[in-house]
Protein backbone atom coordinates (compact mmCIF):
# COMPACT_ATOMS: atom_id res chain seq x y z
CA UNK A 1 0.00 0.00 0.00
CA UNK A 2 1.44 3.49 -0.65
CA UNK A 3 2.17 5.37 2.16
CA UNK A 4 0.28 8.63 2.64
CA UNK A 5 2.72 11.66 3.03
CA UNK A 6 2.22 13.30 6.64
CA UNK A 7 1.37 16.56 5.10
CA UNK A 8 -1.69 15.13 3.78
CA UNK A 9 -2.85 14.05 7.43
CA UNK A 10 -2.55 17.36 8.75
CA UNK A 11 -4.11 18.61 6.18
CA UNK A 12 -7.10 16.55 6.44
CA UNK A 13 -6.95 16.98 10.50
CA UNK A 14 -7.01 21.01 9.99
CA UNK A 15 -10.00 21.08 7.41
CA UNK A 16 -11.73 18.39 9.60
CA UNK A 17 -11.29 20.91 12.66
CA UNK A 18 -12.38 24.00 10.38
CA UNK A 19 -15.65 21.69 9.19
CA UNK A 20 -16.11 21.53 13.04
CA UNK A 21 -16.18 25.45 13.69
CA UNK A 22 -18.26 25.85 11.70
CA UNK A 23 -20.92 22.99 12.43
CA UNK A 24 -20.99 24.50 16.05
CA UNK A 25 -21.97 27.68 14.24
CA UNK A 26 -18.94 28.87 14.10
CA UNK A 27 -18.43 31.26 10.61
CA UNK A 28 -15.54 30.83 8.31
CA UNK A 29 -12.61 32.92 8.76
CA UNK A 30 -12.27 35.95 6.25
CA UNK A 31 -9.25 35.84 4.06
CA UNK A 32 -6.90 38.90 3.16
CA UNK A 33 -3.67 38.25 0.93
CA UNK A 34 -1.48 41.05 0.65
CA UNK A 35 1.43 41.74 -1.51
CA UNK A 36 3.68 44.13 -2.44
CA UNK A 37 6.24 44.27 -5.27
CA UNK A 38 9.58 43.75 -4.57
CA UNK A 39 9.18 44.45 -0.91
CA UNK A 40 12.33 42.16 0.56
CA UNK A 41 13.12 41.50 4.53
CA UNK A 42 15.54 43.68 4.73
CA UNK A 43 13.36 46.40 4.60
CA UNK A 44 10.75 44.75 7.24
CA UNK A 45 11.66 46.13 10.63
CA UNK A 46 10.13 42.51 11.90
CA UNK A 47 13.07 40.95 10.26
CA UNK A 48 15.60 42.41 12.20
CA UNK A 49 18.03 43.96 9.33
CA UNK A 50 20.04 46.40 8.95
CA UNK A 51 17.37 48.70 7.85
CA UNK A 52 15.20 47.81 10.95
CA UNK A 53 15.96 50.40 13.06
CA UNK A 54 15.14 53.06 10.36
CA UNK A 55 11.66 51.78 11.20
CA UNK A 56 10.52 51.60 8.04
CA UNK A 57 7.52 49.52 8.85
CA UNK A 58 5.54 49.79 11.91
CA UNK A 59 2.30 48.38 11.02
CA UNK A 60 3.71 45.69 9.76
CA UNK A 61 6.04 44.91 12.62
CA UNK A 62 2.64 45.39 14.72
CA UNK A 63 1.65 42.25 12.33
CA UNK A 64 4.67 40.24 13.27
CA UNK A 65 4.17 40.62 16.93
CA UNK A 66 0.55 39.79 16.91
CA UNK A 67 0.87 36.80 14.80
CA UNK A 68 3.79 34.25 13.67
CA UNK A 69 7.04 35.48 11.08
CA UNK A 70 8.01 33.02 8.38
CA UNK A 71 11.74 32.86 8.20
CA UNK A 72 12.55 30.68 5.12
CA UNK A 73 10.07 30.86 2.44
CA UNK A 74 11.39 31.54 -1.00
CA UNK A 75 10.05 32.17 -4.51
CA UNK A 76 10.54 29.71 -7.45
CA UNK A 77 11.76 32.30 -10.04
CA UNK A 78 12.23 35.83 -8.77
CA UNK A 79 10.30 38.17 -11.40
CA UNK A 80 6.90 39.16 -10.95
CA UNK A 81 4.46 37.54 -13.26
CA UNK A 82 5.92 33.75 -12.58
CA UNK A 83 6.06 34.31 -8.86
CA UNK A 84 2.31 35.33 -9.44
CA UNK A 85 1.55 32.48 -11.41
CA UNK A 86 3.23 30.06 -8.67
CA UNK A 87 0.93 32.26 -6.15
CA UNK A 88 -2.14 32.12 -7.86
CA UNK A 89 -2.35 28.39 -9.31
CA UNK A 90 0.24 26.53 -6.63
CA UNK A 91 2.10 25.03 -9.43
CA UNK A 92 5.81 25.82 -10.72
CA UNK A 93 6.75 27.20 -13.90
CA UNK A 94 7.10 24.44 -16.28
CA UNK A 95 3.61 23.44 -14.69
CA UNK A 96 1.76 26.32 -14.92
CA UNK A 97 3.29 27.64 -18.52
CA UNK A 98 4.50 30.97 -17.00
CA UNK A 99 8.46 30.88 -17.78
CA UNK A 100 8.99 35.10 -18.12
CA UNK A 101 7.69 38.45 -18.08
CA UNK A 102 5.92 37.28 -21.33
CA UNK A 103 4.16 34.13 -19.67
CA UNK A 104 0.70 33.98 -20.00
CA UNK A 105 -1.73 32.24 -17.11
CA UNK A 106 -4.96 30.53 -19.14
CA UNK A 107 -8.09 31.98 -17.01
CA UNK A 108 -8.93 28.15 -16.38
CA UNK A 109 -5.43 27.92 -14.41
CA UNK A 110 -6.63 30.61 -11.69
CA UNK A 111 -6.92 28.01 -9.54
CA UNK A 112 -6.62 29.85 -6.37
CA UNK A 113 -10.28 32.00 -6.64
CA UNK A 114 -11.80 29.15 -8.25
CA UNK A 115 -11.70 26.69 -4.85
CA UNK A 116 -12.06 29.93 -2.79
CA UNK A 117 -15.55 30.46 -4.70
CA UNK A 118 -16.55 26.75 -5.09
CA UNK A 119 -15.75 26.79 -0.71
CA UNK A 120 -18.53 29.97 -0.48
CA UNK A 121 -16.45 32.62 -0.38
CA UNK A 122 -16.62 35.93 -2.18
CA UNK A 123 -13.49 37.18 -4.27
CA UNK A 124 -11.77 39.95 -5.11
CA UNK A 125 -8.96 40.68 -6.82
CA UNK A 126 -7.27 44.64 -6.21
CA UNK A 127 -4.14 46.17 -7.60
CA UNK A 128 -1.61 44.63 -9.66
CA UNK A 129 -2.69 41.57 -11.34
CA UNK A 130 0.37 41.66 -14.18
CA UNK A 131 -0.77 37.84 -15.33
CA UNK A 132 -2.55 39.44 -19.16
CA UNK A 133 -5.42 37.50 -19.04
CA UNK A 134 -8.98 38.39 -17.45
CA UNK A 135 -8.90 37.74 -13.47
CA UNK A 136 -11.82 36.30 -14.49
CA UNK A 137 -12.59 33.84 -12.29
CA UNK A 138 -13.24 36.39 -9.27
CA UNK A 139 -16.31 38.06 -8.62
CA UNK A 140 -14.57 41.11 -8.41
CA UNK A 141 -11.50 42.97 -9.86
CA UNK A 142 -10.00 46.19 -10.36
CA UNK A 143 -6.40 45.51 -11.70
CA UNK A 144 -3.73 48.06 -12.80
CA UNK A 145 -2.72 47.52 -16.87
CA UNK A 146 0.56 45.09 -16.92
CA UNK A 147 2.97 47.43 -14.51
CA UNK A 148 0.83 50.23 -13.98
CA UNK A 149 1.62 53.97 -13.03
CA UNK A 150 2.26 55.20 -10.02
CA UNK A 151 0.54 58.33 -9.92
CA UNK A 152 -3.32 58.85 -11.57
CA UNK A 153 -3.63 54.84 -12.00
CA UNK A 154 -5.94 53.63 -14.57
CA UNK A 155 -7.53 50.19 -13.53
CA UNK A 156 -9.05 47.51 -15.19
CA UNK A 157 -12.65 46.33 -14.49
CA UNK A 158 -15.75 43.89 -15.07
CA UNK A 159 -17.64 45.58 -17.65
CA UNK A 160 -19.72 45.58 -21.06
CA UNK A 161 -16.81 45.93 -23.12
CA UNK A 162 -14.53 42.98 -23.36
CA UNK A 163 -11.13 42.92 -21.83
CA UNK A 164 -9.39 44.68 -21.06
CA UNK A 165 -11.66 47.58 -22.69
CA UNK A 166 -13.42 48.43 -19.60
CA UNK A 167 -11.20 51.00 -17.53
CA UNK A 168 -11.32 53.55 -14.68
CA UNK A 169 -9.08 56.69 -14.56
CA UNK A 170 -7.99 57.67 -11.09
CA UNK A 171 -6.19 60.11 -9.18
CA UNK A 172 -3.73 59.83 -6.83
CA UNK A 173 -0.20 57.91 -5.70
CA UNK A 174 -1.04 53.87 -6.27
CA UNK A 175 -0.60 52.87 -3.05
CA UNK A 176 -3.22 55.21 -2.02
CA UNK A 177 -5.33 54.32 -4.43
CA UNK A 178 -5.50 50.58 -4.37
CA UNK A 179 -6.53 51.14 -0.47
CA UNK A 180 -8.82 53.16 -1.35
CA UNK A 181 -10.53 50.85 -3.80
CA UNK A 182 -10.30 47.86 -1.42
CA UNK A 183 -11.93 50.49 1.45
CA UNK A 184 -14.76 50.72 -0.97
CA UNK A 185 -14.88 47.29 -1.92
CA UNK A 186 -15.12 46.01 1.77
CA UNK A 187 -17.92 48.54 2.56
CA UNK A 188 -20.04 47.56 -0.33
CA UNK A 189 -19.24 43.78 -0.25
CA UNK A 190 -22.01 41.36 0.02
CA UNK A 191 -21.81 40.74 3.33
CA UNK A 192 -23.92 37.67 4.14
CA UNK A 193 -20.78 35.82 2.82
CA UNK A 194 -17.12 35.04 3.97
CA UNK A 195 -14.69 37.01 1.56
CA UNK A 196 -11.19 36.33 0.12
CA UNK A 197 -9.44 39.45 -0.92
CA UNK A 198 -6.21 39.79 -2.67
CA UNK A 199 -5.01 43.38 -2.04
CA UNK A 200 -2.14 43.50 -4.16
CA UNK A 201 0.47 46.94 -4.43
CA UNK A 202 2.67 48.60 -7.12
CA UNK A 203 5.50 49.81 -4.72
CA UNK A 204 7.60 49.80 -3.98
CA UNK A 205 8.84 48.11 -7.80
CA UNK A 206 11.32 50.47 -9.16
CA UNK A 207 11.49 53.12 -10.87
CA UNK A 208 10.37 54.52 -7.30
CA UNK A 209 8.14 56.90 -7.32
CA UNK A 210 6.51 57.63 -3.64
CA UNK A 211 4.05 59.91 -3.13
CA UNK A 212 4.99 63.99 -2.18
CA UNK A 213 4.18 63.68 1.53
CA UNK A 214 7.30 61.10 1.73
CA UNK A 215 9.40 63.80 0.05
CA UNK A 216 11.07 64.58 3.45
CA UNK A 217 11.19 61.07 5.15
CA UNK A 218 14.72 59.97 5.80
CA UNK A 219 16.15 63.05 4.22
CA UNK A 220 18.47 63.92 6.25
CA UNK A 221 19.34 60.26 7.65
CA UNK A 222 22.32 58.28 6.74
CA UNK A 223 21.24 54.63 5.22
CA UNK A 224 22.97 51.50 6.90
CA UNK A 225 24.92 50.28 4.07
CA UNK A 226 25.41 46.19 3.39
CA UNK A 227 28.38 44.82 4.70
CA UNK A 228 29.08 44.03 0.92
CA UNK A 229 28.36 46.61 -1.16
CA UNK A 230 31.90 48.37 -2.24
CA UNK A 231 34.73 46.44 -4.10
CA UNK A 232 32.87 44.10 -5.82
CA UNK A 233 33.04 41.13 -6.80
CA UNK A 234 34.79 40.10 -3.80
CA UNK A 235 37.20 37.50 -3.97
CA UNK A 236 36.08 34.11 -3.48
CA UNK A 237 32.53 35.13 -4.70
CA UNK A 238 30.60 33.92 -7.51
CA UNK A 239 32.34 32.11 -10.82
CA UNK A 240 33.08 32.21 -13.99
CA UNK A 241 29.63 32.62 -14.87
CA UNK A 242 29.07 35.48 -12.88
CA UNK A 243 32.36 37.09 -13.23
CA UNK A 244 33.73 35.57 -16.45
CA UNK A 245 37.00 34.50 -17.17
CA UNK A 246 39.77 36.24 -15.40
CA UNK A 247 36.83 38.49 -14.49
CA UNK A 248 36.03 39.67 -17.95
CA UNK A 249 32.31 40.12 -17.88
CA UNK A 250 32.50 42.13 -14.24
CA UNK A 251 31.23 45.13 -16.38
CA UNK A 252 28.30 43.59 -18.18
CA UNK A 253 26.80 41.31 -15.83
CA UNK A 254 24.55 42.02 -13.13
CA UNK A 255 23.11 46.15 -13.05
CA UNK A 256 25.16 47.47 -10.33
CA UNK A 257 24.80 50.66 -7.43
CA UNK A 258 28.24 51.44 -8.54
CA UNK A 259 30.49 52.13 -11.28
CA UNK A 260 30.52 48.77 -11.82
CA UNK A 261 28.72 48.40 -14.60
CA UNK A 262 29.21 51.02 -17.43
CA UNK A 263 25.49 50.87 -18.67
CA UNK A 264 23.34 50.20 -16.11
CA UNK A 265 24.42 51.24 -12.60
CA UNK A 266 21.68 53.24 -10.43
CA UNK A 267 24.15 56.41 -10.12
CA UNK A 268 23.76 56.83 -13.87
CA UNK A 269 19.64 56.61 -13.08
CA UNK A 270 20.07 59.20 -10.44
CA UNK A 271 22.31 61.48 -12.04
CA UNK A 272 25.27 61.28 -9.65
CA UNK A 273 28.36 62.66 -10.59
CA UNK A 274 29.93 61.02 -12.26
CA UNK A 275 33.32 62.90 -11.88
CA UNK A 276 33.30 61.92 -7.90
CA UNK A 277 36.00 58.69 -6.70
CA UNK A 278 34.11 55.35 -7.30
CA UNK A 279 33.75 55.13 -3.11
CA UNK A 280 31.99 58.37 -2.90
CA UNK A 281 29.68 57.74 -6.49
CA UNK A 282 28.63 54.59 -4.33
CA UNK A 283 28.03 55.50 -1.49
CA UNK A 284 25.95 58.26 -3.20
CA UNK A 285 23.79 55.82 -5.39
CA UNK A 286 22.97 53.82 -2.86
CA UNK A 287 21.92 56.57 -0.06
CA UNK A 288 19.17 57.91 -3.11
CA UNK A 289 18.72 54.13 -4.17
CA UNK A 290 17.17 53.24 -0.45
CA UNK A 291 15.71 56.33 0.35
CA UNK A 292 13.67 56.48 -2.77
CA UNK A 293 12.97 52.75 -2.16
CA UNK A 294 11.93 53.20 1.64
CA UNK A 295 9.90 56.24 0.52
CA UNK A 296 7.57 53.77 -1.46
CA UNK A 297 7.52 51.23 1.72
CA UNK A 298 6.72 53.89 4.10
CA UNK A 299 3.63 54.69 1.75
CA UNK A 300 2.79 50.85 1.91
CA UNK A 301 2.91 50.63 5.55
CA UNK A 302 0.43 53.72 6.45
CA UNK A 303 -1.81 52.47 3.88
CA UNK A 304 -2.02 49.45 5.67
CA UNK A 305 -2.71 50.91 8.56
CA UNK A 306 -5.61 52.79 7.33
CA UNK A 307 -7.02 49.08 5.97
CA UNK A 308 -6.66 47.53 9.87
CA UNK A 309 -8.26 50.18 11.43
CA UNK A 310 -11.43 49.95 8.96
CA UNK A 311 -10.93 46.08 9.70
CA UNK A 312 -10.70 46.87 13.67
CA UNK A 313 -13.69 49.47 12.95
CA UNK A 314 -15.97 47.05 12.09
CA UNK A 315 -15.07 43.84 14.23
CA UNK A 316 -13.28 41.99 10.93
CA UNK A 317 -9.80 41.94 12.66
CA UNK A 318 -9.77 39.37 14.57
CA UNK A 319 -12.08 37.22 12.19
CA UNK A 320 -10.03 37.95 9.17
CA UNK A 321 -7.12 35.88 8.38
CA UNK A 322 -4.28 38.63 7.28
CA UNK A 323 -1.36 37.01 5.64
CA UNK A 324 1.59 39.95 4.04
CA UNK A 325 4.05 38.98 1.20
CA UNK A 326 6.24 40.21 -1.47
CA UNK A 327 6.42 38.97 -4.60
CA UNK A 328 9.99 38.19 -4.03
CA UNK A 329 12.66 39.68 -2.54
CA UNK A 330 14.76 42.30 -3.79
CA UNK A 331 18.76 42.94 -4.01
CA UNK A 332 19.23 46.17 -1.91
CA UNK A 333 23.36 46.88 -3.04
CA UNK A 334 24.52 43.45 -1.63
CA UNK A 335 27.28 42.45 -3.53
CA UNK A 336 26.89 45.67 -5.41
CA UNK A 337 23.17 44.09 -6.87
CA UNK A 338 20.09 46.23 -7.52
CA UNK A 339 17.15 44.09 -9.00
CA UNK A 340 16.13 40.95 -8.03
CA UNK A 341 16.12 37.52 -10.60
CA UNK A 342 18.84 36.02 -8.59
CA UNK A 343 19.33 32.87 -6.78
CA UNK A 344 21.38 34.72 -4.00
CA UNK A 345 18.79 35.07 -0.67
CA UNK A 346 18.50 38.61 -0.96
CA UNK A 347 16.71 37.90 -3.85
CA UNK A 348 14.91 34.72 -3.56
CA UNK A 349 13.43 34.46 -0.32
CA UNK A 350 10.09 36.72 0.74
CA UNK A 351 8.71 37.85 3.64
CA UNK A 352 5.51 35.89 5.03
CA UNK A 353 3.54 37.50 8.07
CA UNK A 354 0.32 35.93 8.95
CA UNK A 355 -2.12 37.13 11.84
CA UNK A 356 -5.07 35.06 12.92
CA UNK A 357 -5.39 34.97 16.73
CA UNK A 358 -7.85 31.81 16.70
CA UNK A 359 -4.83 30.04 15.28
CA UNK A 360 -2.16 31.64 15.09
CA UNK A 361 -0.25 32.32 18.98
CA UNK A 362 1.42 35.92 19.04
CA UNK A 363 5.28 36.24 18.32
CA UNK A 364 5.68 33.12 16.95
CA UNK A 365 8.15 32.59 14.26
CA UNK A 366 9.02 29.48 12.02
CA UNK A 367 11.54 27.89 10.36
CA UNK A 368 10.23 25.92 7.64
CA UNK A 369 11.29 25.57 4.48
CA UNK A 370 8.46 26.98 2.12
CA UNK A 371 7.97 28.23 -1.57
CA UNK A 372 5.26 29.98 -3.20
CA UNK A 373 3.60 27.29 -4.49
CA UNK A 374 2.82 26.48 -1.08
CA UNK A 375 0.67 29.79 -0.26
CA UNK A 376 -2.39 28.28 -2.20
CA UNK A 377 -2.64 25.13 -0.82
CA UNK A 378 -2.11 26.99 2.69
CA UNK A 379 -4.72 29.53 1.92
CA UNK A 380 -7.23 26.61 0.69
CA UNK A 381 -6.70 24.29 3.66
CA UNK A 382 -7.39 27.48 5.97
CA UNK A 383 -10.52 28.24 4.56
CA UNK A 384 -11.69 24.71 4.65
CA UNK A 385 -11.88 24.16 0.72
CA UNK A 386 -10.43 21.69 -1.62
CA UNK A 387 -6.67 21.58 -2.32
CA UNK A 388 -7.01 20.29 -6.56
CA UNK A 389 -4.71 17.44 -7.04
CA UNK A 390 -3.17 19.41 -9.83
CA UNK A 391 -0.89 22.00 -7.40
CA UNK A 392 2.59 20.46 -6.99
CA UNK A 393 2.86 23.13 -3.50
CA UNK A 394 1.90 21.10 -0.13
CA UNK A 395 0.03 23.33 2.54
CA UNK A 396 2.00 24.23 5.60
CA UNK A 397 -1.46 25.47 7.29
CA UNK A 398 -0.97 22.99 10.65
CA UNK A 399 2.08 24.86 11.11
CA UNK A 400 0.56 28.26 12.05
CA UNK A 401 -0.71 26.20 15.11
CA UNK A 402 2.64 25.76 15.84
CA UNK A 403 2.55 22.14 15.28
CA UNK A 404 5.34 20.30 13.63
CA UNK A 405 4.85 18.84 9.97
CA UNK A 406 7.60 15.35 9.31
CA UNK A 407 8.42 14.58 5.81
CA UNK A 408 8.24 18.66 4.55
CA UNK A 409 10.44 19.02 2.34
CA UNK A 410 14.68 19.39 3.05
CA UNK A 411 15.31 21.36 -0.16
CA UNK A 412 13.40 24.12 -2.26
CA UNK A 413 13.99 24.68 -6.18
CA UNK A 414 14.68 28.08 -8.46
CA UNK A 415 14.82 28.84 -11.89
CA UNK A 416 15.57 32.24 -13.20
CA UNK A 417 14.51 31.78 -17.55
CA UNK A 418 15.39 35.14 -19.01
CA UNK A 419 19.01 34.76 -19.95
CA UNK A 420 20.73 38.79 -19.80
CA UNK A 421 17.31 40.23 -19.97
CA UNK A 422 16.83 43.59 -18.41
CA UNK A 423 19.17 43.55 -15.79
CA UNK A 424 21.83 41.11 -17.14
CA UNK A 425 21.42 37.94 -15.05
CA UNK A 426 22.46 34.87 -16.50
CA UNK A 427 20.17 31.98 -16.71
CA UNK A 428 20.23 29.50 -13.94
CA UNK A 429 18.80 27.05 -11.68
CA UNK A 430 19.37 25.21 -8.41
CA UNK A 431 18.70 23.81 -5.11
CA UNK A 432 18.33 25.57 -1.51
CA UNK A 433 18.23 23.66 1.71
CA UNK A 434 18.49 25.19 5.10
CA UNK A 435 22.13 24.68 5.22
CA UNK A 436 23.59 25.05 1.69
CA UNK A 437 22.58 26.68 -1.83
CA UNK A 438 23.94 24.67 -5.13
CA UNK A 439 23.34 27.04 -8.20
CA UNK A 440 23.94 25.86 -12.45
CA UNK A 441 24.38 28.83 -14.36
CA UNK A 442 23.93 27.46 -17.50
CA UNK A 443 23.51 30.88 -19.37
CA UNK A 444 21.79 29.90 -22.17
CA UNK A 445 18.42 31.68 -23.93
CA UNK A 446 15.39 29.09 -23.88
CA UNK A 447 14.55 30.85 -27.14
CA UNK A 448 15.82 32.31 -29.66
CA UNK A 449 14.17 35.72 -29.74
CA UNK A 450 13.85 37.97 -27.04
CA UNK A 451 11.19 39.88 -24.98
CA UNK A 452 12.96 42.98 -26.68
CA UNK A 453 17.17 44.30 -27.19
CA UNK A 454 18.82 42.55 -24.68
CA UNK A 455 20.52 45.18 -22.58
CA UNK A 456 24.02 43.05 -22.43
CA UNK A 457 26.30 45.92 -23.49
CA UNK A 458 28.44 44.34 -25.98
CA UNK A 459 25.59 43.20 -28.18
CA UNK A 460 22.66 46.21 -27.07
CA UNK A 461 21.88 46.37 -31.00
CA UNK A 462 21.20 42.69 -31.13
CA UNK A 463 17.83 40.45 -30.99
CA UNK A 464 20.08 37.35 -30.81
CA UNK A 465 21.66 36.63 -26.75
CA UNK A 466 24.77 35.13 -26.71
CA UNK A 467 25.74 32.49 -24.24
CA UNK A 468 27.46 33.16 -21.08
CA UNK A 469 30.51 30.98 -19.27
CA UNK A 470 28.79 27.66 -17.37
CA UNK A 471 29.56 27.17 -14.24
CA UNK A 472 28.29 25.80 -10.37
CA UNK A 473 28.37 27.90 -7.39
CA UNK A 474 27.80 26.12 -3.53
CA UNK A 475 27.62 28.32 -0.64
CA UNK A 476 27.81 27.11 2.72
CA UNK A 477 24.46 29.19 4.78
CA UNK A 478 25.71 28.06 8.11
CA UNK A 479 29.12 29.70 7.74
CA UNK A 480 28.45 31.97 5.30
CA UNK A 481 25.03 33.78 5.65
CA UNK A 482 26.05 36.22 2.89
CA UNK A 483 27.31 34.05 0.57
CA UNK A 484 30.39 35.50 -0.10
CA UNK A 485 32.76 32.19 -0.85
CA UNK A 486 32.14 29.93 -3.65
CA UNK A 487 33.32 26.51 -2.11
CA UNK A 488 31.93 24.46 -5.21
CA UNK A 489 36.07 23.73 -6.01
CA UNK A 490 36.82 22.89 -1.55
CA UNK A 491 36.97 19.27 -1.60
CA UNK A 492 35.47 19.26 1.87
CA UNK A 493 31.83 19.73 0.26
CA UNK A 494 32.48 16.75 -2.44
CA UNK A 495 30.25 14.48 -0.85
CA UNK A 496 27.52 17.48 -0.16
CA UNK A 497 27.78 18.58 -3.32
CA UNK A 498 27.48 15.19 -5.10
CA UNK A 499 24.15 14.65 -2.83
CA UNK A 500 22.68 18.35 -3.86
CA UNK A 501 23.51 17.09 -7.55
CA UNK A 502 21.30 13.94 -6.91
CA UNK A 503 18.58 15.61 -5.61
CA UNK A 504 18.68 18.46 -8.08
CA UNK A 505 18.42 15.96 -11.05
CA UNK A 506 15.41 14.16 -8.95
CA UNK A 507 13.48 17.04 -8.30
CA UNK A 508 13.76 18.62 -11.98
CA UNK A 509 12.00 15.97 -12.96
CA UNK A 510 9.28 15.33 -9.95
CA UNK A 511 8.34 18.88 -10.80
CA UNK A 512 8.10 18.56 -14.52
CA UNK A 513 10.90 21.21 -14.88
CA UNK A 514 13.43 19.28 -16.89
CA UNK A 515 14.70 20.93 -20.40
CA UNK A 516 12.90 18.02 -22.99
CA UNK A 517 11.55 21.15 -24.69
CA UNK A 518 14.89 22.81 -24.99
CA UNK A 519 17.51 20.42 -26.18
CA UNK A 520 19.97 22.98 -26.30
CA UNK A 521 19.93 23.58 -22.89
CA UNK A 522 20.02 20.09 -22.09
CA UNK A 523 23.20 19.69 -23.96
CA UNK A 524 24.74 22.37 -21.88
CA UNK A 525 23.43 20.50 -18.56
CA UNK A 526 24.79 17.23 -19.60
CA UNK A 527 28.11 18.35 -20.75
CA UNK A 528 28.65 20.38 -17.69
CA UNK A 529 27.10 18.56 -15.10
CA UNK A 530 30.41 16.51 -13.54
CA UNK A 531 32.39 19.56 -13.86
Amino acid sequence: MKRIPSYFIFAAVLVSSLMALAAHGATKPNVIFIMSDDHTTQAIGAYGSRLAKLNPTPTLDSLAREGMRFDRVFCVNSICTPSRASIITGQYPQRNGVLDLNGVLPTESQLLPIEMKKAGYLTAMIGKWHLKNEPLNFDYYCVLPGQGKYFDPEFRVRGDKPWPKNTIETKGHSSDVITDLTLDWLEKRDKSKPFFLMHHYKAPHDMFENAPRYDDYLKDVEIPEPDNLYNQPAPGFGSIATRGENDSLVHHIGTSVSKRHPIRNYGLDFEIDQNLSDKEYTHQAYQAYLKRYLRCVKGVDDNLARLFAYLKKNDLFDNTIIIYTGDQGMMLGEHDYIDKRWMYDESMRMPFLVRYPKLVKAGSKNDLLINNTDFAPTILTLAGALVPASMQGKSFAAALEGKHIPDWRTATYYRYWMHMMHHDNPAHFGLRTKDFKLIFYYGQAYEEKTFGKPSMSWKKNSYLIEPTPVAWEFYDLRTDPQEMRNEYKNPKYAGTIAELKKQLKQLRVELDETDAKYPHIQKVIDVHWND
